[in-house]
């Protein structure tokens, strides 16, 4: 398996963003050349509505790609399976940070479909990113919780006083959640911390700790794409603690982007590199 910006000469590393040095991406063109890899949107769950909303985004936006989405342990390997032989394919898994479960899936997906592997790429996590920070803020402003300035894209005032960012993935994800719950602090200028609903360090430990430090309106803003995690459930038991809850990313524009960005980095094998 190829991974996106990842040096032939290392083993991959997820999260990298840098180059390697001394060359330089060619900015993917708006039009794509026929031959131009797949999207192939990797859906953890069973619902595939906000992943049908994502690629229909996408292909408004770019008219010319061919957008597909796979639920994985469902369709996923069918999908993988019926990509054209003479095509590669990029995989962006609709995850905001490390999860092993679903990089596992996907590869016994691609492994099941009998696909030759160096002619798929599969990317990083959405997250982090500035973009995400922004997207929790208005999912958040979108439940009362918060109050944006959408013209500077800053906190003008907040209805709480702690936000906790509620990842999946365990303590690796939460890792990596920590920058942007630090965006997020910066945004609207209240304590923000991160936690996993499916490990420690939990979002009660970090209710416990922020009522420790005084916080009395503490927020959860799901950190998540959607189909990952019921929502249902994590409001529930945000309301039955007291606490408020925003709504999952879902297909806010700045996930739509981030998937673009994704897919046009991972892509930049195929159709070439140019040198510094």
């Amino acid at each position: 398996m190829i991974y996106d910006d990842q040096p032939p000469e290392t083993l991959p590393v997820r999260g990298r963003s840098s180059l390697p040095s001394g060359r330089h991406r060619r900015p993917a063109s708006a039009d794509l050349p026929p031959d131009a890899p797949v999207l192939v949107l990797a859906v953890p769950g069973e619902d595939p509505d906000i992943a049908e909303e994502i690629a229909s985004a996408t292909r408004t936006a770019r008219t010319e790609l061919d957008v597909r989405v796979g639920l994985l342990g469902s369709t996923f390997t069918d999908v993988v399976r019926g990509l054209p032989e003479d095509r590669a394919a990029v995989v962006v898994p609709l995850i905001t940070g490390p999860h092993a479960r679903t990089y596992a899936q996907i590869q016994a997906g691609i492994d099941e479909a009998g696909v030759k592997t160096d002619r798929v790429v599969v990317t990083d996590p959405l997250g982090p990113h500035p973009l995400l920070a922004e997207a929790l803020h208005v999912r958040l402003a979108d439940a009362g919780l918060a109050r944006a300035d959408r013209i500077r894209q800053f906190s003008i005032g907040a209805a709480t006083d702690a936000v906790i960012v509620a990842a999946t993935g365990g303590a690796e994800a939460v890792r990596e959640a920590d920058m942007t719950a630090v965006l997020l602090a910066a945004r609207l200028a209240v304590p923000v911390v991160a936690a996993a609903v499916d490990g420690p360090p939990t979002v009660a430990e970090a209710v416990t700790r922020l009522r420790e430090a005084g916080a009395q309106r503490i927020a959860v803003a799901p950190y998540v794409i959607g189909p990952e995690l019921d929502h249902e459930q994590l409001a529930k038991l945000a309301a039955e603690a007291g606490l408020g809850c925003g709504a999952p990313l879902g297909a806010h524009g700045s996930v739509v982007r981030l998937v673009n960005l994704r897919y046009e980095v991972a892509m930049e094998p195929f159709i070439g590199e140019v040198q510094e």
